[in-house]
């Protein structure tokens, strides 16, 4: 493991099934820690030029996939650092191997049941290709919450808030919460 007990993270990455609340409880915890956050998917459309939507339907998952995770091993460099990882980016050997052994990285899985999922992202099918897929979605989910379990550390989101999800993280990465 890339962190010892006594050693301070200076990136935290959350991963999670979509709706985990990744996006929103990641500016949180930036703020608090006065550190930059960065949604992956964010920085991959603005490279690319166009949607995720767009490159799964033009180049294919794979094609999205070796993009997603060329852009995380170059944020994965950075320090100070809140960043938030795409659903399926954990699916990946070569992705989750980087995450949990990269100096300094404390990598977080907010879990979250499939309904908590179906809840908070229903109506957004035309911007999340894999929500789309309702026939495989359940499947998708079983396969990928082992990975997301390999994490330094899991914390259930389904009942709490942003801001309790944000208090839960900053407590597993043993950092000092400025005041809020």
């Amino acid at each position: 493991m890339s962190l010892t007990p006594t050693t301070t993270p200076v990136r935290i990455v959350l991963t999670g099934f979509m709706g985990s609340g990744k996006s929103t409880v990641g500016p949180l915890i930036a703020e608090r820690l006065g550190w930059r956050f960065i949604d992956v998917d964010d920085v991959i459309e603005a490279d690319a030029g166009t949607t995720i939507a767009q490159i799964f339907a033009q180049q294919g998952e794979s094609a999205f996939r070796d993009r997603e995770r060329a852009t995380i091993e170059r944020l994965a460099q950075e320090e100070n650092l809140v960043l938030a990882l795409g659903g399926g980016a954990i699916e990946r050997e070569e992705t989750r191997s980087l995450l949990l052994n990269a100096t300094g990285t404390l990598l977080i899985h907010l879990e979250v049941e499939l309904e908590t999922t179906l809840a908070r992202c229903g109506g957004t099918e035309g911007t999340r290709p894999v929500l789309a897929d309702q026939a495989n979605l359940a499947a998708r989910y079983q396969r990928r919450l082992p990975l997301y379990r390999t994490a330094h550390v899991s914390i259930r989101a389904d009942d709490k808030t942003p801001p309790e999800v944000a208090d839960a993280v900053m407590s597993a990465a043993g950092l000092n919460q400025r005041a809020y």
